[in-house]
Order: structure tokens, then C-alpha cells, then sequence
């Protein structure tokens, strides 16, 4: 009978993880995502440093390799960003694009936004100067110059100071290629001192490049303690489950259509337009597309490779769906593989040269074809997403839009 029994148990399915399991290990993964993303920040921190010390070009290639390598994890947590407000809130911080660079240094002389005065500003160059009627004293550029004062001058979106993008400006300085191949070529030299310093105030572009770059790592950190054991962002997820799985699907969702699909891949694409790629400075925005990409598998499949190469897995979204409705499940993940797919397709042409911007320019059909591709993957897995959403028997969500996907007359308007 003993025997009988352990057979029967053996032969026992086991139980689909519960909504508890899947939010706390979604507020795991989230957590993990955030770490990387802070200790890969930290290396750029140090090799910034190390370029400011002693500015070469083999030390601002370390420079760039190590902000690549950050964009890595950093863009795998965008998934946890819609449907949590307290990332959503704090991300302008960090990943604000695209910007009016001339805010921050020096650009190219037919560079200008009619719509912003502070354009071509050029803090770098300009120690003192007036905002809203009040005169600003810019001569220490520090951390809470950008954060408090420069960015969003004015309440302008394009003001972006701060963050990811606002470093690979001052690492790469402008892309003037158009869409033609070539990212930014800062020289090294706009770092160095005395005579050996190009384009001038050398001295404070490095304040300027370290004291974003200290920014940064301050906001990963404050993200990671949003994260952790009594984090506000865990808490949000995992008190009421059933709100935080449809917070899950809603960050899925938002991503994969309005915000990827749409803003970051077609946009750009309808226009040809490279100020409209995301990473436009280093040309690196086939990679970031990518793992944004990954980074919505992962929270469906309860997955994430860190980057020391283990894996943290558990409980997933995927369990859930597979309980209510196989055929759900199956489709999606289905879906998922066949977006990443598309996506590498994209990355591997960038990585072979053939860049974003270069996809995007007119004429181009077979860029055409690989960017559309992503996209319609994207938009497709979009709505199996929302048919989990119907299958776990939660309120409809709104997911984000695009006019590019939803309105395509009015991009040109």
C-alpha cells in the first residue's frame, strides 16, 4: 500500500504557483534587475573616473564599453516600469529621452529648437545664467545642479540633464551622420588640461560627466531600496496580488506596444528620424531595443540571467495563465520567443554595422523589413497579453499607445 501510494503522489501534478508566489518573486526578480543594474553603473562610475584622471582614447573606450555594458540589465528592469508607479515616477530620471543636448555642451552650429530656449544653453560654457527670471550660479557643477536645476529646465521634457543618455552625450558627444553609418567621436582630448583640452572648459565637462554619472548610481540605489525587504515598490505588488499580477501585465503590455513598438521602433522609422532612436549618440540602440525585449519574457516566464551568469527563476506569470487557459499560455510564450527572435534579427544587424539609424533612413526596404518585423511581434504578443488579462479574470487594462500604431496621420500633423 506504501508503495501504491508513493506512486500516486509521484504521478500528482504539482500545484501552479499562487498569486503570492508569483508577486513576490516577480518583486524578487525586479530587485535582482536593479542590483545589476546599480553594480554595472558603479563600473562606469570607476572607468569615468579613470577617463577623467587620465583621458585617453583607450580609457574613454572603457568608458563607453562600460555605460554599453550598463544598458544591459538596466533595460531588462524597463518591464517592472508601467504598472508601478513608484518606477514609473522615478525613471525620467534615469532613462529621459530624447534630449536637447545643447543644453548640456557644445553642438553643431545648425543645432537649435524654437520651441525650447534653452537648447543650446550650454551649461558646460556658461557659469552663470538666468531660468524662469531667477539668475543661476553654475559655476560648481555638482549633482544637485543637474537634478534640481537643469533637469527638465522649465518644465520641457527635452531638458534632459540627467541619466543614461545625458552620459552617453558626454561620452560620445553628438552623432552627426544622419543615417549614414558612424555613432558620436568625442575626442578624448575634451577631457584633458591645459593645452592638450579641446572644444574648451575641459575641467567642466569632466564635473559635468562625473556628477551625472554620481547621479546615477545615487538613483539605482534608491531604486534597489525600493525593491528590497520593506521596499515601497514590493510592498505595492505583493499586498494585494491580485492587483500586482495585473500591475505585471501592465507593465508587459505598455512596453511591448506603446512604448517599444510604437515610440522607440516605428516612430522613428515613419519619420526618418535618428534624433528618434533611442541610444542616438553611440548608435547602441539595437541593443537596448533587444533587451527590452528579454527583459518582457523574463517577468512572463519568471527567468532573468544575471549578470554574473547565474539565474534566479521561480514562480511564474506563465503558471498562472497555464491554469486558466493552455492555449493562452502556449500562444504567448509562443509570441515572446518570436519577438526576441525578432529583435536579434535587429540587434545582429547592428552588431554587423548596419545600425538603427541606418535602418531607418528612406529607401532603405530591407531595414524597413527588420524594424517591421519587430514591431508587428511586438504588437502581436501585445494582444495575448491582454488575453491573459481576460483569462486571470482581471480588469481590463488600458496598455500604453503610440500615434505611430494608433494614429499614424497625426505623427505627421
Amino acid at each position: 500500500m506504501r508503495l501504491a501510494a508513493l506512486l500516486l503522489l509521484s504521478a500528482t501534478p504539482a500545484l501552479a504557483a499562487t498569486p503570492e508566489e508569483v508577486t513576490t518573486h516577480y518583486a524578487d526578480m525586479a530587485l535582482a534587475t536593479y542590483q545589476d543594474s546599480l553594480t554595472t553603473a558603479q563600473a562606469l562610475q570607476t572607468a569615468v573616473q579613470a577617463l577623467i584622471a587620465t583621458p585617453s582614447d583607450a580609457t574613454l573606450q572603457a568608458a563607453r564599453d562600460a555605460w554599453k555594458a550598463a544598458r544591459v540589465p538596466y533595460q531588462q528592469s524597463e518591464a517592472f516600469r508601467f504598472g508601478n508607479p513608484v518606477v514609473d515616477d522615478w525613471e525620467g530620471r534615469v532613462n529621459s529621452w530624447p534630449l536637447d543636448e545643447g543644453l548640456i555642451d557644445y553642438v553643431g552650429a545648425d543645432y537649435g529648437n524654437e520651441e525650447n530656449a534653452l537648447a543650446t544653453l550650454n551649461v558646460i560654457a556658461t557659469p552663470k545664467f538666468t531660468l524662469s527670471g531667477k539668475e543661476i550660479d553654475a559655476t560648481t557643477i555638482t549633482p544637485a545642479l543637474i537634478s534640481g536645476t537643469l533637469h527638465e529646465a522649465d518644465g520641457i521634457e527635452a531638458n534632459v540633464a540627467s541619466g543614461y543618455h545625458a552620459i552617453e552625450f558626454m561620452l560620445w558627444g553628438q552623432d552627426l551622420n544622419g543615417t549614414n553609418p558612424g555613432a558620436g567621436n568625442r575626442p578624448a582630448t575634451d577631457f584633458a588640461s591645459g593645452d592638450a583640452c579641446t572644444n574648451g572648459n575641459c575641467d567642466r565637462r569632466a564635473a559635468y560627466l562625473k556628477s551625472a554619472t554620481d547621479l546615477l548610481v545615487a538613483d539605482l540605489t534608491e531604486m534597489v531600496d525600493n525593491w528590497d525587504e520593506d521596499g515601497p515598490a514590493r510592498a505595492a505588488v505583493t499586498a494585494d496580488p491580485q492587483k500586482g499580477i495585473l500591475a505585471i501585465l501592465t507593465g508587459m503590455g505598455s512596453l511591448s506596444y506603446g512604448e517599444l513598438a510604437g515610440e522607440r521602433i516605428k516612430l522613428g522609422l515613419m519619420l526618418n528620424d535618428p534624433e528618434e532612436e533611442q541610444d542616438c549618440f553611440s548608435d547602441n540602440t539595437h541593443n537596448s531595443h533587444f533587451y527590452d525585449g528579454v527583459g518582457i519574457r523574463n517577468v512572463y516566464l519568471g527567468t532573468y540571467t544575471r549578470t554574473d551568469g547565474s539565474t534566479l527563476q521561480g514562480p511564474a506569470l506563465s503558471e498562472l495563465v497555464a491554469a486558466a487557459d493552455p492555449a493562452v499560455d502556449s500562444q504567448l510564450k509562443s509570441e515572446l520567443d518570436a519577438s526576441v527572435a525578432a529583435l536579434q534579427a535587429m540587434k545582429d544587424a547592428g552588431d554587423a554595422g548596419q545600425t538603427f539609424d541606418t535602418l531607418i533612413a528612406p529607401g532603405n526596404a530591407e531595414g524597413e523589413a527588420i524594424i517591421m518585423a519587430a514591431v508587428n511581434a511586438l504588437v502581436t504578443q501585445t494582444a495575448s497579453i491582454d488575453r491573459a488579462v481576460t483569462a486571470l479574470g482581471l480588469s481590463k487594462v488600458e496598455f500604453e499607445g503610440s500615434d505611430s500604431l494608433d494614429s499614424p496621420g497625426a505623427v505627421f500633423q
